[in-house]
C-alpha cells in the first residue's frame, strides 16, 4: 500500500469517527430535550392540580360575600371541571386560560368587599393562588421554550438526519386551539 492509500484510509477512519461522535452528541441532545419537555409538562400538571385543589376553597371563602357574582363562581367551578376532565394539551391550556381569567376577576371583584379583602383566609388563598399562577407562567414558558428548541432542531441540518432516524415528530406548544378555547368559553356561559 502506498502513502496515498494510507492517507486515504486514515482520512476515511477520521471521517467515520467524527460522524459517529456527531451522531451520538445529536442523539443525546434529543434525549435531553425530550426529557426536559416531559419534565416541564409534568411540572405544569402538578401546578394545575395544586391550583385546581385551591379553587373549591376560594369559592367557599368568597361565596358568602359575593352573592351577586354567583355566575363568576359557577364559571370557575365549571372551568375547574373542564380542566380535570381534559384529555389533550390544548384542552388543558384552554381551561387554564379560563381559570386564570376567572381568578383575576374574583380578585378584582373582591376589592368591592372590604370585609372579604381583609379576611385572613381570603388573603392566604389569594397569595397561594397568585404564587401558583406565577409558577405556572414560568413553567409554561419553560415548556414552550423547550418545545420550540426541539421543533427547530428536528427540522435543522444536521440534526434533521438523526431526528428522522429516531422517527421524531414536532411537539405541540402549551396553548389552546381556537376550537378548544371556544368550547370552554361556551360551556362557561
Amino acid at each position: 500500500m502506498d502513502m496515498f492509500g494510507v492517507i486515504l484510509l486514515i482520512a476515511l477512519f477520521l471521517i467515520i469517527i467524527i460522524l459517529s461522535v456527531s451522531f451520538l452528541i445529536i442523539y443525546n441532545n434529543f434525549v435531553r430535550l425530550r426529557n426536559n419537555i416531559s419534565k416541564s409538562l409534568a411540572n405544569i400538571d402538578v401546578l394545575l392540580k395544586q391550583r385546581s385543589n385551591e379553587i373549591p376553597n376560594l369559592v367557599k371563602t368568597v361565596k358568602g360575600y359575593m352573592k351577586h357574582e354567583k355566575e363568576v363562581l359557577e364559571s370557575l367551578t365549571k372551568a375547574r371541571s373542564f380542566l380535570i376532565n381534559s384529555d389533550t394539551l390544548s384542552q388543558k391550556a384552554a381551561a387554564d386560560n379560563a381559570i386564570t381569567g376567572l381568578v383575576k376577576s374574583i380578585f378584582a371583584i373582591a376589592e368591592n368587599y372590604p370585609d372579604l379583602k381583609a379576611g385572613e383566609n381570603f388573603l392566604k388563598l389569594q397569595k397561594r393562588i397568585t404564587g401558583l399562577e406565577n409558577e405556572l407562567a414560568d413553567r409554561r414558558e419553560f415548556y414552550n421554550d423547550s418545545v420550540t428548541i426541539y421543533n427547530i432542531r428536528i427540522q435543522s441540518i444536521p440534526d434533521l438526519v438523526v431526528a428522522r432516524m429516531m422517527h421524531l415528530n414536532p411537539i405541540d406548544l402549551f396553548k389552546a386551539t381556537k376550537k378548544d378555547q371556544e368550547k370552554v368559553d361556551i360551556n362557561l356561559k
